[in-house]
């Protein structure tokens, strides 16, 4: 495991914009560099243990859906505390009682370095707990949106791409997506800057239905 920033140090959390830390590390597919992955969105999503109910529905629902992910560019990466073996363990245990094929690699963190540079955990934890984060991080690297988990409670993937979807619609047309926006919905236009434009627009200047634009 080499993070880039040494474990040791307090890091300070991570915020939407910044830049997700780089590190390698062993995986389920092999050898990565969080960075190889630029050009590309990434949906990192963290895990304290292998094994566990919840993280395995999580693991199960993301499988059925990595085709979804994938046609938006989007590469799946899961990450747990637990080693590469029991890793494989687990995703050979899913396979044998749920006929599921887990496609994305898992990453090893054992020493929880990555999860520290992640700002999963501080450096006096005693235990990886709170290590059900997720991150998506846009092709020039940048942490977009994160969202935090507890054990108990899982995710949701169809929430999950449609963040994404939200979020590549933002970058290609620079509109808004209102509250439970879906693909091929109208957007909101962005806050309107000066007064004659407020003017112009007239009552609903703070709240301006957009047509999305047809490919």
């Amino acid at each position: 495991m080499n993070v880039s920033s040494s474990a040791e140090t307090p890091l300070p959390p991570l915020r939407i914009g910044d830049r997700a830390p780089d590190f390698s590390a062993r995986t389920t597919h092999g050898e990565f560099i969080m960075s190889a992955l630029r050009g590309h969105w990434v949906l990192l999503f963290a895990h304290p243990a292998d094994f566990t109910p919840v993280c395995t529905s999580e693991f199960i629902a993301l499988a059925r859906s990595a085709e979804e992910f994938q046609q938006r560019d989007c590469v799946l990466l899961g990450i747990s505390a637990d080693s590469l073996p029991a890793h494989l363990a687990w995703i050979d245990a899913i396979h044998t009682q749920f006929d599921v094929h887990v496609p994305f690699p898992i990453i090893e963190d054992p020493s929880l370095a990555v999860a520290r540079a992640y700002g999963m955990l501080d450096s006096a934890a005693q235990d990886s707990a709170t290590v059900r984060s997720v991150f998506v991080i846009d092709p020039s690297g940048i942490i977009r949106a994160i969202l935090n988990y507890p054990a108990t409670v899982g995710r949701s993937v169809p929430e999950l791409l449609r963040l994404l979807c939200a979020l590549q619609e933002v970058d290609r047309s620079g509109a808004l997506t209102p509250e439970n926006w879906q693909p091929g919905q109208c957007t909101i236009a962005p806050p309107l800057q000066t007064q004659a434009a407020v003017e112009k627009a007239g009552a609903k200047w703070f709240f301006q239905p957009m047509t999305r634009e047809r490919p």
